[in-house]
């Protein structure tokens, strides 16, 4: 099962509570701050949900970790790629 397939099954078996629970479909009956509470729920979750990922995403891009090797690497090869560019013909 794909990573996004589990979040959709996570996802629709919360709604599936949230909908019981708010509906009164079990004939349970909450008291009134419970439902207060209760309604918004799914706005409030979607909010935190929102404010983590942009959080994250301000983490990972403050430790970002710069690969010197890498860029030294990829330098070299894009020189080769030149000079055999270069022999075959082409000029930059």
């Amino acid at each position: 099962m794909t990573k996004l397939a589990q979040w959709l099954c996570g996802v629709a078996i919360l709604g599936a509570i949230w909908a019981v629970l708010t509906m009164g479909a079990l004939g349970l009956e909450l008291p009134s701050s419970c439902q207060e509470v209760l309604w918004p729920l799914p706005a409030y979750l979607l909010v935190s949900a929102g404010c983590y990922a942009l959080g994250m995403v301000g983490y990972r891009v403050a430790t970002f970790q710069d690969c010197e090797e890498a860029a030294r690497e990829l330098q070299s090869q894009i020189q080769e790629a030149r000079a055999d560019l270069a022999r075959k013909g082409l000029r930059f």
